[in-house]
């Protein structure tokens, strides 16, 4: 749905927001940089942050244990998981959780999910957010949709904060590598996770294959889940979104499983949540 649309059925016109076009669009420009401080240990580094804001912060940590529950951590190490989470620059934690929970409860539901993949794939990609509605980013609004994290001083604190752990983490990659460090694992790997993320709002409401008859539109798309380590299996995870394991065939590659059977097998990992058959 635009604005116009909007216009059309008598909605309030979302406003578009400058402040949030103007700090990702000088993000991508700065990504831009990357050919001119390129080297093969900044590449490195910028492919093993994504790795662990992505895989182990985001997928691991903001999706499968804070907003599903789908296994148990001792609490010093949940918070370490949310913290790297919060390192990809993706919103607090009680933000991504209360939005992800209102995508599930509601999904592609125009109004009540925060992104409907029925308004198209640049609303879901990006756009949602370009457009921000305050019942997805009012914190006196979306709150209530993670009471669990809010009733924790930790969470509240790094759903406030979190922008600036990117300060810290500058300094010390800018003092191990100087700026090809801080452009490939600050900015570029900023751009490139953002999307890959994204991605699985947009691309696996549209493209690949269904395993399960869910009443939405969510597929499986075998390069998502490459680029999201697992949670491509989108359709898998529709069906069944409280299991902790989202790549249910042999061939289904789940790297975030790989690291939830590590902590399993260390004995840091409980109640893990498995698909029926197994």
């Amino acid at each position: 749905m635009t604005t116009r649309s909007a216009v059309a059925e008598g909605k309030e016109p979302l406003a578009l927001s400058w402040t949030f076009v103007a700090f990702i669009g000088s993000v991508h420009v700065l990504a831009l940089l990357a050919p001119w401080f390129f080297s093969w240990s900044a590449l490195g580094v910028m492919i093993f942050l994504h790795w662990l804001f992505g895989s182990i912060g985001i997928c691991l940590g903001f999706h499968r244990i804070l907003s599903h529950r789908s296994l148990q951590v001792p609490k010093w190490l949940e918070y370490i998981i949310a913290i790297i989470g919060a390192m990809a620059i993706q919103g607090g934690p009680i933000f991504w959780v209360a939005g992800h929970r209102l995508h599930h409860a509601h999904t592609e539901d125009e109004d009540k999910d925060p992104y409907s993949a029925k308004r198209g794939f640049w609303w879901s990609h990006m756009l949602w957010m370009f457009y921000p509605r305050p019942e997805f980013f009012d914190y006196e609004m979306y709150k209530k949709y993670a009471p669990d994290l809010v009733r924790q001083p930790f969470y509240r604190w790094l759903n406030r904060y979190f922008i600036f752990l990117q300060i810290p983490l500058a300094i010390l990659l800018y003092a191990l590598g100087g700026w090809s460090f801080v452009i490939y694992g600050v900015v570029l790997r900023a751009v490139l996770l953002w999307h890959s993320t994204w991605l699985i709002n947009s691309a696996t409401h549209i493209r690949g294959y269904r395993t399960f008859d869910c009443n939405d539109n969510s597929r499986n798309l075998w390069w998502a889940a490459i680029l999201t380590y697992g949670e491509g299996w989108h359709n898998n995870h529709h069906a069944h979104p409280n299991v902790a394991k989202a790549g249910l065939r042999w061939w289904e590659i789940d790297m975030t499983w790989w690291a939830i059977k590590v902590l399993k097998t260390l004995g840091l990992a409980k109640k893990v949540v498995m698909p029926v058959n197994e």
